[in-house]
């Protein structure tokens, strides 16, 4: 049995009748006529029962009819398949973000990707930004979404927008109640950072931020993955980031004057693979716009 044969067979079963199903088909009647003895040969079962009018379907024909169908859609999703990986139309994509710093347009982001590419597998893996770097750069990860300067010349990027950094306070911190915090509030606070290898890049961004503000304030170690910014909840320290990850006891504020990060999507394959290509198309075409610096987050 070839798919000719099924072919063959849903067209004389929808048009009830060999003669136009031939024209239909662009096949001479008798060949036609000879295939679908031989299907039905094969099968050991009558698939039509022939009158003056034409054909009509037997029982065992209705059912065959369902399930000829079905192979004959399978078989074009199946045809199909190069054509769409060609087109990264399906495909999978591992996905990296680095913690501390996040883009907080990256839901909105992923979210519109996903609708225009259902068909794409998209993985994320959420670690410090060293970690996710040594990822992307070991073919762990095809991309990374992360601070600019995580970068290097070895390393491609589009670049996606520039987020301002925001002060995490508890909200029992004597500076939680301020509309915004100033150059002079953070004189001498104490300031949470990684102090983990892999985290030298967040760690790298909060001390420049410092230093290019002229702020003298004490680095605190913070606790390991989600709880980095514990020392924070605890009303003990401060922290900058790019997310208003206000939750809880921790309230987020805008920083007066703002300072603002730079934003890109990396990858490191000169020819991305074509899902791939189709998010850095994506990240091209439908950045988002940037937002109004924030007046307060509660």
């Amino acid at each position: 049995m070839e798919l000719r044969h099924l072919r063959y067979f849903v067209a004389i079963a929808e048009e009830g009748s060999f003669t136009r199903a031939a024209e239909r088909l662009w096949v001479a009647q008798p060949g036609l006529s000879t295939q679908i003895r031989r299907l039905e040969a094969e099968l050991g079962i009558q698939l039509f029962a022939r009158h003056t009018r034409g054909v009509d379907l037997t029982e065992a024909g209705e059912l065959f009819l369902d399930r000829a169908r079905t192979a004959l859609q399978a078989a074009e999703a199946a045809r199909c398949t190069g054509h769409d990986l060609e087109a990264g139309l399906v495909g999978s994509i591992r996905l990296g973000f680095a913690t501390g710093t996040p883009w907080p347009e990256a839901p909105a982001f992923l979210h519109r990707f996903g609708i225009e590419r259902p068909g794409v597998e998209l993985t994320v893996v959420e670690s410090h930004g060293g970690t996710v770097m040594r990822d992307l750069r070991d073919g762990r990860l095809d991309a990374v979404i992360a601070p600019a300067e995580f970068g290097s010349a070895d390393l491609h990027r589009e670049r996606l927008g520039r987020e301002p950094w925001l002060v995490l306070a508890s909200r029992r911190h004597r500076l939680a109640g301020r509309g915004s915090i100033t150059l002079g509030d953070l004189a001498g606070e104490r300031i949470v950072v990684t102090g983990d290898r892999d985290g030298r890049g967040y760690d790298g961004l909060v001390t420049d931020a410092l230093e290019g503000m002229g702020v003298t304030a004490v680095l605190e170690r913070g606790g390991p993955g989600p709880a980095l910014f514990g020392p924070v909840a605890a009303g003990e320290a401060l922290a900058l980031t790019t997310a208003p990850v206000a939750v809880g006891e921790i309230t987020a504020l805008p920083l007066s004057p703002e300072r603002r990060v730079d934003f890109a999507l990396l990858w490191g394959q000169e020819t991305p693979q074509p899902a791939l290509g189709q998010l850095i198309r994506h990240a091209q075409t439908r950045a988002v716009p940037q937002r109004p610096a924030l007046v307060a987050v509660a």
